[in-house]
């Protein structure tokens, strides 16, 4: 096989009926992945690789872009022998497997396949509220303290100057815009002044009279992305902006990542840094008590936190 004769799994018969159906005995239901993503579009014409994807093994497509067109596609692949009648065949006998396993079938039959409000009323029970942070007890990762900034407390750190940085606004997937103000709820309860930052200015002030205001530089990332890039990195809000971490020695600096695991990408220089993972409020209340002192940092980082940078290792 030539590079030019690779396809994305998807469309490649010798991954998914080869591999995975008959060398490993999967006997579920393969979808594509959606239908209007590059990874399709880039190895051939759509009437081509929409009836292709079934004839590769997928039982079920994900995603139109023109019902009755791509409809018509996969009818023509049929036609055309592209797709066997025994490929079909197994397809919908995959289909109707999995919506017999879900009782889909008896579910149509009620009228709805909606849950009920009473079923709803599990989600953000005490246990599920317990497990969740629980995980965070578990999960909450110290990747470095070398300036020794921890543990923090209102007595020593009650001035705190809160950065908060976060990515796409108004898109398909975003942050929760009530996260800044839960955490700043949060610290204040503590007993902690809080402080946020305007981070659209690039206007720093005097060096002397941030040291003498601020008691701590608290450096949030809330960064939430989707599929369009494989890494969302930190984007300042303006060039220069204040929030870039040129304070790390002149107060302490606590830098806190609530989603992506490789900010230190973009802030090499911060001397305390956290994975956190979310921004849920258990999870913010165990941040809490771990920069406190009064939990353990029990998450274990691997060596892609860094970055494959040295310098964020200091």
């Amino acid at each position: 096989m030539e590079d030019k004769d690779i396809l994305p799994a998807t469309l490649a018969p010798e991954l998914i009926n080869g591999l995975l159906k008959s060398h490993l005995d999967f006997n579920g239901l393969v979808i594509t992945d959606a239908s209007h993503m590059l990874g399709m579009t880039s190895a051939m014409r759509r009437e081509d690789y929409v009836p292709q994807a079934i004839a590769a093994g997928c039982d079920m497509f994900l995603f139109f872009n023109n019902m009755e067109e791509d409809f018509h596609f996969m009818l023509e692949g049929y036609h055309k022998g592209i797709i066997s009648q025994e490929r079909l065949d197994d397809a919908v006998r995959r289909i109707l497997g999995l919506k017999a396993k879900l009782n889909l079938h008896i579910k149509k039959s009620s009228g709805t396949l909606l849950k009920s409000p009473e079923e709803l009323e599990i989600i953000g029970c005490k246990e599920h509220l317990q497990w969740q942070k629980e995980a965070a007890k578990r999960s909450m990762t110290l990747l470095k303290d070398t300036q020794a900034n921890l543990p923090i407390s209102p007595k020593t750190h009650r001035r705190i100057r809160l950065y908060y940085l976060e990515g796409e606004v108004g898109g398909l997937n975003t942050a929760n815009d009530k996260v800044v103000e839960n955490l700043k709820k949060a610290l204040e309860k503590r007993g902690y002044q809080v402080d946020i930052n305007d981070g659209t200015t690039r206007v720093k002030g005097s060096t002397v009279a941030y040291r003498e205001n601020v008691d701590l530089a608290l450096t949030v990332a809330n960064v939430v992305g989707y599929g369009a890039q494989n890494n969302y990195r930190i984007q300042w809000k303006t060039a220069m902006s204040n929030e870039v971490p040129w304070y790390v020695h002149e107060v302490p600096t606590v830098f806190v990542s609530l989603n992506y695991t490789t900010h230190l990408h973009d802030a090499t220089m911060v001397k305390t840094a956290i994975n956190a993972y979310h921004h849920n409020d258990n999870t913010i209340e165990v941040l809490l008590d771990c920069l406190e002192g009064k939990e353990r940092f029990n998450g274990q980082p691997n060596d892609l936190v860094w970055a494959n940078k040295w310098q964020a290792k200091l």
